[in-house]
């Protein structure tokens, strides 16, 4: 191994130690804060009725690495990120010792189903119907 290659390689594990180090960290950090209720919220019950509230949540995590730029020049690198994210997708709710789930939907999901339903029931024949005829010729 030459001088050069020998010079470069405690440089790449360097920055490869440091990137490696800092998504750890950032595992640590982040899953240290994943638990149950992150998905499944603190119950709160009023009336007899105890709810429950349900999330989805999602980790995602990067790294990066560098080394020696040329022989001329010393080069080093790292990098890294993570992230969370949470999105309420419904409740559990439990009364006289049923529990039912109950989705979440955005208003306009209620609307805009049922019409592009419709319209595709309307138009998917008379689409066929023409490639058929077109067909025949």
């Amino acid at each position: 191994m030459s001088a050069p290659d020998q010079a470069q390689e405690p440089a790449d594990l360097t920055a490869a130690h440091a990137s490696a180090t800092l998504l750890e960290r950032l595992a640590d950090k982040l899953g240290g804060r994943a638990s149950v209720t992150a998905v499944y919220g603190e119950p709160v019950t009023r009336d007899g009725i105890t709810v429950i509230p349900v999330a989805r949540v999602g980790f995602a995590f990067g790294g990066g690495a560098g080394q020696e730029i040329s022989t001329a020049r010393t080069g080093e690198g790292g990098g890294g990120g993570g992230g969370v994210e949470a999105r309420p997708l419904g409740f559990i709710e439990i009364r006289e010792g049923t529990a039912t789930y109950k989705p979440i939907r955005a208003p306009w999901t209620n609307v805009v189903v049922p019409l592009a339903a419709l319209l595709a029931g309307a138009t998917v024949p008379r689409i066929l119907r023409s490639l058929a005829r077109r067909h025949r010729y």
